[in-house]
C-alpha cells in the first residue's frame, strides 16, 4: 500500500468499496426496478470514470477504443436486466486498470534509478570562495569540489586528491574505481572517501550524465516493428469486433429469433474482443527489457535495437579498445647476459623522460625510482628510439632499424608485439616484448556468443596480420580480416549484410561511428564517456567488459520470448471464448477473464523482462 501512488490508492479504495456494495446488492431480495438500483450503486462507484471517458473520447473522435467498449457492454448487459454481470464486468476491469498501473510503475523504477544519476548541484570555485550551482550554470575549465558522498557533477580531471568513485549506477559494476590527479572522473558517479578538485572538460549538456539521460529518456519513442504492428492491429481490430458484435445481435434474431439471447451473446463479444492484454502487455515487455538491460550497464536505445538485437546471427568486432586493454604493457623481457631486472632498470632509465605509450609502458613495469643523478644526454631520434647517457655509458633503446644503425647484433622475437631493443654502444643486450593485451573475458565472452547460436564472429581490425590474427586465434574468433581502414570495414560489415546476415559491430566508438551506424546493430564497448559511441551506437554497453555483449543478447531474446508468449496466449483465449459466446457456450463471466484475466496473466508474464537472466 504505501508504494502505490495517490491516484493507485484512491482506485484500490474504489474497488474496495464496489466490492462491499455488489456483495450487498447480491444479497438484498429485491427485484425489478429497485434490483436494477442496488446493482447501479456499485456499477457508478466504481465505472464512473470509464463511462465519461468514453464519452469524451466520443466526443474527440476517438470512438473504438477499450473505454467505449467496457461502456457499451456493460450499459447493455443492465438492458438486458443482467445487473450483477455488468456491475462485475466493470468492477473486474478497473481491477485489472489498477494492476497495469502497479506493473507499469514498477517497470519504470528500473529507469528512475538510472535518473538517480542526474546531479542536484556542483560546488564551483570563483574567486577563491564556494559557490553552489546548478550543474548548467558551469562552464568549461572551471574548479569544482567534490567532497565525500556527493555526486560528481561534470565531467573532468582531477586536479588535487585521491578517492574512489562509485559507478554501478553507470556501469553496472559494483567494484569502485579508484582516481589520483591527472586522471579523469566521469559524471554521475558517486565520491566515496577523499575531497577531489577537478577541473572540468565539458558543459553539462555535453556531459556523459546528459547524454545517458538523453538516451534513456528517448528509448521509449523508437518502436520495434512487432510494437508498431500491435498498434495497428488495435486501430483496425477494435472497430471490426464493434461491427461483428452488431451483426451478431441483429442478423441471427432475424432468422431464429430471440432476440435477448443473441444481445447477450454480441455483449459477451465485446468484452472479450477488448485488445488491452496486447496494447499493454507488449510495450510493458520492451520497457520492461529496457530497464532490466539498464540496471545491468547495457543502455538500449529503443525497443527497435532490442529486437534487432535479439535477431542477430553475425557479430563482428573491432579489437584495439575492444578485445583489447587498449593499452600498452611489458609482456616479456628477455636480455642477453644481463638479468631481467638489470635490463629493464636501463630501459626505463634510458625512457624516463618520453612521453610515447611504449616507453610509458616500460616505466609502469618498473614500477620503481629512477635515479636520474644516473641520467646524461638523452636524445630523441624520431621514428627509431632514443639514445641516452646512463652511469656514464650510451645506451640505445629502440627498434630493429636503430640496432642496424648501430651495428648491434640482434635477433627478432618470437613473441608477437612490439620488439623493444637494448644497446650499450654496439653490444646487443636484449629485448623487451610490448603488447595491447586481451581482456579478461574477451575469450568467455565469444564462447558464450557461440552458444548462443551466434553463426559467426569476425574481427576487423586496423592492426598488422600478424597481431590480429594472433589474437583472433587465441580467442577462438572465426575469422579476422586486417590492416583495414574505417572505410574498409564498412565495405567488409556491407558486404556481409548483402548475404543476408543480422549482423552486430561492436567497436570502442571513437574511430568506429561509420561502421556503427552500418550495422544492424552498433554497439559500443567500453563507451563511458565517449560522445562518438553514444551517438553512433544503438547498444552501450557502459564499462570495458566484452562480457556484457552476450548478456545484452540474452536480455534482448527474452523479451521478444515474453513478447511472442503473450500475443499468441492473448489472441489464443481470446479467439476461443469469442467461438465459444458467438455459439452460446461461454456467459459474461468466461468473457471477464478473456478479458481482465488474460490482461493480469499478460501482465505478469511482461514482468518476468525485468528480472536478471
Amino acid at each position: 500500500m504505501k508504494d502505490l501512488t495517490r491516484k493507485q490508492r484512491k482506485t484500490l479504495l474504489r474497488i474496495a468499496a464496489a466490492a462491499v456494495l455488489l456483495g450487498v446488492a447480491a444479497m438484498l431480495p429485491v427485484e425489478g426496478l429497485w434490483k436494477a438500483l442496488c446493482f447501479a450503486v456499485p456499477y457508478l462507484v466504481i465505472g464512473y470514470d470509464v463511462l465519461w471517458s468514453a464519452v469524451r473520447h466520443i466526443g474527440q473522435g476517438q470512438v473504438f477504443d477499450e473505454k467505449f467498449l467496457m461502456a457499451i457492454a456493460t450499459l447493455g448487459a443492465f438492458a438486458i436486466a443482467e445487473y450483477p454481470e455488468a456491475a462485475a464486468v466493470m468492477l473486474f476491469y478497473q481491477i485489472g486498470e489498477l494492476f497495469q498501473s502497479i506493473a507499469v510503475g514498477r517497470s519504470r523504477k528500473s529507469i528512475a534509478a538510472l535518473m538517480d544519476i542526474r546531479p542536484d548541484s556542483a560546488t564551483v570555485l570563483r574567486n577563491g570562495t564556494e559557490e553552489e550551482l546548478d550543474p548548467e550554470e558551469v562552464s568549461l575549465g572551471e574548479t569544482i569540489l567534490i567532497r565525500p558522498g556527493e555526486r560528481v557533477p561534470l565531467d573532468g580531471i582531477v586536479l588535487e586528491g585521491a578517492s574512489s568513485l562509485d559507478t554501478a549506477a553507470l556501469t553496472g559494476e559494483s567494484m569502485p574505481v579508484d582516481v589520483a590527479a591527472g586522471e579523469r572522473v566521469i559524471s554521475g558517479s558517486i565520491n566515496l572517501t577523499g575531497l577531489l578538485k577537478v577541473q572540468t572538460d565539458s558543459v553539462y549538456a555535453e556531459s556523459t550524465v546528459s547524454r545517458i539521460l538523453e538516451l534513456v529518456e528517448n528509448a521509449a519513442e523508437k518502436k520495434a516493428k512487432v510494437e508498431s504492428f500491435i498498434t495497428r492491429f488495435a486501430r483496425w481490430y477494435t472497430p471490426v469486433v464493434v461491427i461483428g458484435a452488431l451483426l451478431l445481435a441483429l442478423v441471427p434474431p432475424l432468422f431464429v429469433g430471440n432476440w435477448g439471447d443473441w444481445i447477450e451473446r454480441a455483449l459477451i463479444f465485446l468484452v472479450v474482443s477488448c485488445p488491452c492484454a496486447l496494447v499493454v502487455s507488449v510495450p510493458l515487455s520492451f520497457f520492461g527489457g529496457i530497464g532490466g538491460a539498464s540496471r545491468q550497464g547495457i543502455l538500449i536505445k529503443g525497443a527497435n535495437d532490442l529486437e534487432a538485437l535479439a535477431n542477430v546471427d553475425t557479430v563482428c568486432f573491432d579489437k584495439t579498445g575492444t578485445l583489447t586493454q587498449g593499452k600498452f604493457a611489458v609482456q616479456a623481457v628477455h636480455p642477453q647476459e644481463l638479468s631481467p631486472d638489470a635490463l629493464l632498470d636501463l630501459a626505463a632509465a634510458a625512457e624516463s623522460y618520453s612521453s610515447h605509450p611504449v616507453a610509458l609502458s616500460i616505466l609502469q613495469a618498473h614500477a620503481g625510482d629512477i635515479d636520474k643523478s644516473r641520467l646524461g644526454e638523452i636524445t630523441e631520434l624520431a621514428g627509431r628510439g632514443v639514445k641516452a647517457v646512463v652511469d656514464g655509458e650510451t645506451y640505445y633503446v629502440g627498434n630493429a632499424g636503430l640496432m642496424e644503425q648501430v651495428g648491434a647484433d640482434y635477433h627478432d622475437c618470437h613473441l608477437l608485439g612490439t620488439i623493444i631493443h637494448i644497446a650499450r654502444g654496439s653490444e646487443y643486450l636484449g629485448h623487451i616484448v610490448v603488447g595491447d593485451q586481451l581482456k579478461d573475458d574477451a575469450a568467455e565472452a565469444i564462447a558464450s556468443l557461440k552458444a548462443l547460436g551466434v553463426t559467426e564472429t569476425v574481427m576487423l581490425s586496423g592492426d598488422k596480420a600478424a597481431v590480429a590474427q594472433h589474437a583472433a586465434q587465441t580467442l577462438g574468433i572465426d575469422r579476422c580480416v586486417p590492416e583495414l581502414l574505417p572505410a574498409q570495414k564498412v565495405e567488409q560489415v556491407e558486404a556481409l549484410l548483402a548475404d543476408g546476415r543480422r549482423l552486430a559491430y561492436v567497436g570502442d566508438g571513437i574511430n568506429d561511428a561509420p561502421v556503427l551506424t552500418r550495422a544492424d546493430v552498433g554497439i559500443a564497448m567500453g563507451a563511458l564517456g565517449s560522445d562518438a559511441a553514444i551517438e553512433s551506437a544503438d547498444v552501450v554497453l557502459m564499462d570495458d567488459k566484452p562480457s556484457r555483449l552476450p548478456l545484452a543478447v540474452k536480455l534482448a531474446r527474452k523479451t521478444m520470448r515474453i513478447v511472442r508468449e503473450n500475443i499468441v496466449f492473448a489472441l489464443g483465449v481470446k479467439l476461443v471464448i469469442l467461438a465459444l459466446g458467438a455459439l452460446g457456450l461461454a456467459n459474461m463471466w468466461f468473457a471477464v477473464f478473456g478479458d481482465v484475466g488474460v490482461l493480469i496473466l499478460a501482465i505478469l508474464n511482461a514482468m518476468r523482462c525485468m528480472r536478471p537472466v
